[in-house]
């Protein structure tokens, strides 16, 4: 593994809040006027681990002002329940939008922290008696939960899935419109949406996405980019990454510094060409 600093220095984010938001996004903190790119999206567009994330990146090699609202383990709730960050989004010339996944929300069937949206709080009575011989004060994260609820019963999973995605739509139409400003909707995986009907899986991100809903929400943003990472960047793994010895496991599900690469280079035209 090619980590780099391990025990040496911690990677500073330099924390940074905007207005009166309880959110905490990586730094610098940026002036919120003028002409400039707010990007929305989960770990991946923070950045975690990484010294120079791809709006970063982009705004090196274009000298776009790029505002970097990232937030790690976030869901679509996290920035729809934000007014600070809406506020930022619309003064934008333009909005990056990343595809996040289904499960980190609050639904029918259960609630998640209104911060840190992997974390689940609590079953509602709905999911209490479609799975009455679970307990569901064992789980503390989602994808831990919906894991088990698969486990035990796929038929009974399929309905909550069918809630999660329904509720993605909605919510998803619903800060794409919010935003007013041009936004650019972006799919960031190492595979293309899978096709509706496809089995639901649990180890791709953005989780319990498919190919229907990515297009029923597209139509809300000025231009939708599939960036799928090639093989290439991804054999790359961790190499370059700044990683204690405490956070090794974490960083290998993590893109590296050459996905960030791979994306600033194909979503830097598109946003040159919106700005314009």
């Amino acid at each position: 593994m090619a980590f780099e600093g391990m025990g040496e220095r911690a990677l500073d984010y330099d924390p940074c809040r905007y207005g009166t938001s309880k959110l905490l996004f990586r730094g610098p903190r940026r002036r919120l006027e003028g002409d400039y790119c707010a990007v929305l999206g989960g770990t991946e567009t923070y950045g975690r681990f990484i010294e120079k994330p791809y709006p970063a990146l982009i705004e090196g090699a274009t000298g776009l002002r790029m505002v970097n609202l990232g937030y790690v383990n976030a869901g679509v709730d996290v920035f729809l329940n934000d007014a600070e960050v809406t506020e930022a989004c619309q003064h934008a010339r333009t909005t990056v939008v990343q595809v996040l996944g289904a499960h980190n929300m609050s639904n029918r069937y259960y609630a998640v922290h209104p911060r840190r949206n992997d974390r689940f709080l609590r079953a509602s009575p709905l999911m209490k008696s479609l799975f009455r011989e679970v307990d569901f004060t064992e789980f503390h994260f989602t994808r831990h939960m919906l894991s088990a609820l698969q486990a035990i019963s796929p038929d009974k999973f399929a309905v909550v899935v069918d809630e999660l995605q329904m509720a993605w739509v909605a919510r998803m139409k619903q800060l794409l419109t919010r935003l007013g400003s041009k936004t650019v909707l972006l799919w960031l995986a190492d595979h293309a949406p899978e096709q509706a009907g496809t089995p639901p899986r649990l180890d791709h991100d953005p989780l319990l996405v498919n190919r229907a809903m990515v297009d029923e929400v597209r139509m809300r943003a000025t231009v939708y980019l599939e960036m799928v990472i090639s093989q290439d960047a991804m054999a790359h793994g961790v190499e370059g990454m700044v990683v204690s010895p405490f956070d090794q496991a974490a960083a290998v599900g993590v893109p590296g510094p050459a996905v960030h690469q791979e994306v600033a280079r194909q979503l830097a035209p598109v946003l040159r060409g919106l700005m314009s």
